[in-house]
Parts: structure tokens; sequence; C-alpha cells
């Protein structure tokens, strides 16, 4: 037996041992019928290991606790008490229906607001509490809607699409699914983004989701699409329709205070290696730490500039100087670069 042809029985093992429908495997079987040679063949190859590695029918166990959901937005987001209840509202639905056996069709949740205010670490702390991995596709500048559907395989550079290429990655069919700032699309592909958006988020499509590298449907219907956008002008009607707007509110500076020195310091002191009393920073200076350069409804100035301490205060200890360091309003421009 040539090399060809072992691999050949080798890619119809692999299809009869993968949890693929029996369509799809009657799809695969005939491609290997009268095999391409070459290049072709190696396409063809990639193309039935990518299907065989999809997760058909595979689903990750959902949490169903809301009190575990509400310390998780609680540990990650200070403040929000009206769109924490509106997510709590939302998971109540989604557990009434999963403890029925029935189906979960509600509108989507879309946070809307600035840039900061919290948009996607609320979809990260919503897969969290349910016990799903959280794939995020980004859309500021998407150029074509290839990149969310596909491209067929006749191209010789064909890939699937993000949707897709994540879903088999994360090897389960009800992930959560963030699209991110889906409002910030390219405006010359706009339409046609926007149209496969409404296929996505449909009920009464998703079910059957085509990508165009696969070439047959694949169910999305128990994936829980979350969206984000800075604001809602320019995503179209149909979108809008299906979607639940949550209106992010902008931080005080007394609630950025709060977020700076309990949330995010304890969380960059970690990521930069500090120990947590290797800094003390003189409270009268959080105000400029806050808002150096004016007005920011979000928080990631104030991220940012605790950031750039931290790091100033590792190189520091690694140059032999010993901590704790005072960060005050004498040496606060050298911390801060101003």
């Amino acid at each position: 037996m040539d090399s060809a042809q072992a691999k050949l029985e080798e890619l119809r093992g692999k299809i009869s041992q993968s949890n693929l429908s029996a369509e799809v495997s009657e799809r695969l079987i005939n491609l290997l019928k009268f095999p391409p040679s070459g290049v072709e063949f190696e396409r063809l190859v990639s193309y039935i290991d990518f299907v065989c590695a999809l997760p058909f029918n595979k689903y990750s166990q959902d949490i169903l606790d809301l009190g575990r959901a509400k310390e998780i937005l609680d540990r990650d987001h200070y403040g929000l008490q009206s769109v924490k209840d509106r997510i709590l509202e939302y998971l109540s639905v989604l557990i009434l229906h999963k403890q029925k056996g029935g189906t979960f069709h509600t509108p989507i949740l879309a946070f809307i607001g600035l840039v900061g205010t919290g948009k996607t670490t609320l979809a990260s702390s919503i897969a969290e509490s349910l016990g799903r991995p959280l794939i995020r596709i980004p859309f500021g500048g998407l150029g074509e809607a290839a990149t969310l559907r596909g491209q067929s395989r006749v191209k010789a550079d064909a890939e699937p699409g993000q949707i897709i290429k994540g879903i088999q990655k994360i090897k389960v069919s009800n992930p959560v699914i963030l699209l991110d700032e889906i409002d910030r699309v390219a405006e010359e592909e706009r339409i046609d983004i926007m149209g496969v958006l409404v296929e996505l988020l449909d009920p009464e499509q998703n079910h059957s989701f085509l990508d165009h590298y696969l070439d047959f449907p694949y169910d999305l219907s128990q994936v829980l699409f979350i969206t984000t956008a800075n604001n809602s002008t320019n995503i179209a009607t149909a979108v809008l329709d299906r979607l639940e707007p949550i209106q992010m509110p902008s931080y005080s500076d007394e609630e950025k205070l709060v977020i700076g020195r309990d949330y995010l310091l304890p969380k960059i002191l970690t990521e930069t290696g500090l120990d947590k009393d290797a800094i003390n920073i003189d409270e009268a200076i959080w105000p400029q730490i806050i808002r150096p350069l004016g007005f920011d409804a979000g928080i990631r100035s104030l991220q940012r500039n605790l950031q750039a301490i931290c790091r100033k205060i590792a190189r520091k200890m690694v140059e032999g100087e010993k901590g704790p360091f005072k960060i005050d309003n004498q040496n606060l421009g050298e911390y801060l670069g101003v």
C-alpha cells in the first residue's frame, strides 16, 4: 500500500470514528472516492481534519447557580448595580428554561457604552458564572463578512470563519461568544457584515448557520451570544431588533477611586510580580492618577497609569532598590512620565 492509499484509509478511519452525522460522514467519504493529488489533496486532508475536530453535539454542563453568578459579578465589577440586576434577571430566565428542559430564546444582551466602562469584562463574568468557555470576536475595523462566515474551498487560501474556528478550538458547541464592538466595522462592508449578524443572532436561523468553508450547516442554537458597542448609531435596524441594549453608565471619580485601589491595583501588582506591600500611594494623589488629562468615562486611563507606576517600581526593585515605594505629589510625575 503506497503512502497516498494509506492516508486515504487513515482519513476514512478518522471519519468513521468521529461524532459526525450520517449526512456529513457521507459527504466526507464521497470526497475521498476520487481524491485530488498534490496540493489539492493536502487541502482536502486539512478540511477533513478540521471537520472531524468539530464538537458536534458536545456541550459543556451549565452551572445554574444565581448566587454564584452574583458573587462573580460583584467580585469583578464595582457598582453597576442596575446592569448587574439585569444580567441576573437574564440568567434567571435561562435557569428556569433549563430546569424545565425548554429552549432559551430571549433577546441578545448588548452592552452599549463608552470605552473602559466594563462591557467586555461583563461578558467574561457571565461566561464564568455559567461555566462556559468564552470566545471573543473583535469587530473593530472588520473588513469583510468572510471573516465571520469563512471562504469557499475553491479559493487556494480558504479558511473557516472566526465563529466556526472558535468553536473548533474550545471543543464545545455552546460557548459564550462575545461579538465585541459591532458598531465599528468597516463602512464599505457594513451591510454584508450586518447580514451575517442577523443570521447569527436570530434563533430561527442560527440552528443552521452556513460557514462557506464547511459548506454545510452547523447548529449554533445553543451558543449564548453577547454583543458590545460604543453606540447604536451604526448598527443595522434588523440587528437592533434582535438585541436588548443595556446602557453602561460612566464611572464617577469616587467609584474610580474604589475600583483603582481595591480592584485594579491588587491585580496589577500580581501581574507585575510585586508584593501587595511594595507600594504605598498617598490618598491625596489618587485624583491625579484617575484623570490626568481630564474627564474619562471609563477606567482605561486609570488602569494604564497604575500599570506604568507598577512597571517602574518593578524596574527599581530589579536594579537593587528596596521598597516599599511611596508615591506622593513630589514624585508622581516621575512615575507617570509627566
